[in-house]
């Protein structure tokens, strides 16, 4: 489940894949937990989640394909975005709206931002 060919579907799978480490429900890391944070922010809850420590192969593959060496990392259409501290940057500067947009995922924070206007 380490091969190339094999992360390769899985980051491919859907428009959004994060390699962490536990589950959405339950992160097993707090770098895991930011990312499941920061995504649940933006309304993101359609993803597709790998537990890295369900599979030691998967875990040293992951690193290999990316040539990162830190769990969690996140993908965003196939792409390797980076991991916890680049996607918080991302969520900080704005820049995860606009790559959430381009997959067709509107940002909740943007829902968001509307109604502190209305206020």
């Amino acid at each position: 489940s380490g091969s190339r060919e094999a992360v390769e579907r899985l980051v491919r799978e859907h428009p959004v894949v994060v390699f962490m480490k536990g589950s959405p429900a339950q992160p097993l890391c707090g770098f895991s937990n930011a990312v499941v944070q920061i995504l649940r922010l933006h309304g993101v809850e359609d993803y597709r989640a790998h537990d890295v420590l369900q599979d030691p192969d998967l875990r040293q593959g992951i690193k290999n394909y990316s040539n990162w060496p830190t769990i969690p990392q996140v993908y965003l259409n196939g792409e390797f975005v980076g991991g916890c501290d680049i996607l918080l940057q991302m969520h900080q500067n704005g820049d995860l709206v606009e790559e959430l947009k381009k997959l067709g995922i509107r940002s909740a924070l943007l829902d968001a931002e509307k109604d502190q206007d209305k206020k």
